[in-house]
């Protein structure tokens, strides 16, 4: 006589632990669409205003081209003024049509493949900037997540995925900001005169006062290592009025800095963006637009003469 074997339970959930949870959490393919807008309208920004002086190593000798590792081992094109030309008008035709929201993919990897080369014929002669990281590896991932519409309201784990990409690079950027000032300042950097040195050179009305107050800068900069060091602990905003509420506290801190020092890290300050809850900015517009309806009058009807 054969025993029945008991029927094996159906499998649960599969439990989700914190690290699985901040890199899955599914995220509404509208917050994708609405950031994708800014992140692709910004290229035109970043190639003609932020970084104008990019194209002007179409006519540098190519001798001084130094390429960086990765366009050695790409090898990738030295920059004539050909490809400098090519590459600008290329990277900004893609962005405008990518911002549409059409071909995503193709679009959106095309962006990517060009801003790269962009960043590299920008970085290759001597001097590299940390302020493109995050919003270089915003246009990386963007791509991977497909359609998504302003007002999609589905959500996606490959959309939490992504976003959770940028957010941490933007945490990166400031805890390695930290870690550089240690390891080639060392506790100078902090003790030292290096604030007092940029007010100087650059400094505005704004800031020109804070070299009358004795040990105000080097409590700054104290406060400077602390919180870039203290970064990481970004990744546990969670909730939208707390991701709100960073987003303020480093764009402010951007600002603060721009109107003293006259330094600004745009394509940081755009990843930065990516933390906001986009996805409730359509159905405000439409809010907006339907109060400014509502408050137009009506034109009253022509009178009609007696006959």
């Amino acid at each position: 006589m054969s025993a029945t074997l008991p029927a094996e339970a159906p499998a649960g959930p599969r439990r989700r632990t914190p690290l699985r949870g901040f890199w899955t959490q599914p995220v509404p393919l509208a917050r994708i669409a609405v950031f994708r807008t800014i992140a692709y309208l910004f290229v035109p920004v970043d190639v003609f205003l932020t970084t104008a002086w990019v194209s002007a190593h179409a006519d540098v000798p190519t001798a001084y081209y130094q390429p960086l590792v990765i366009g050695r081992l790409l090898d990738l094109p030295t920059p004539t003024s050909t490809v400098v030309h090519v590459v600008q008008w290329a990277l900004v035709a893609c962005a405008l049509a990518a911002a549409t929201g059409r071909a995503p993919r193709l679009l959106g990897t095309a962006v990517f493949v060009l801003y790269l080369e962009w960043m590299v014929i920008a970085m290759s002669y001597g001097k590299v900037d940390h302020d493109r990281i995050a919003y270089l590896v915003a246009l990386a991932v963007l791509p991977t997540i497909g359609v998504a519409r302003w007002r999609d309201r589905r959500s996606s784990e490959a959309a939490g995925w992504a976003m959770a990409a940028v957010m941490v690079t933007v945490m990166l950027t400031y805890f390695l900001a930290a870690w550089a000032k240690m390891r080639f300042g060392g506790w100078d950097w902090a003790t030292g005169s290096t604030i007092t040195r940029a007010v100087i050179r650059r400094g505005t009305v704004l800031s020109e006062w804070t070299l009358d107050v004795p040990g105000l800068l080097t409590a700054v900069q104290w406060s400077m290592l602390v919180l870039e060091f203290a970064a990481p602990l970004m990744l546990l905003v969670r909730s939208d009025r707390a991701r709100t509420a960073l987003v303020l506290f480093l764009l402010g801190f951007h600002l603060m800095v721009f109107g003293g020092l006259r330094i600004i890290f745009l394509p940081h300050c755009v990843a930065i963006l990516s933390i906001l809850p986009w996805e409730r900015f359509p159905d405000a517009v439409a809010a907006v637009r339907g109060r400014l309806g509502r408050g137009r009058a009506p034109a009253a009807p022509a009178a009609v003469p007696p006959g």
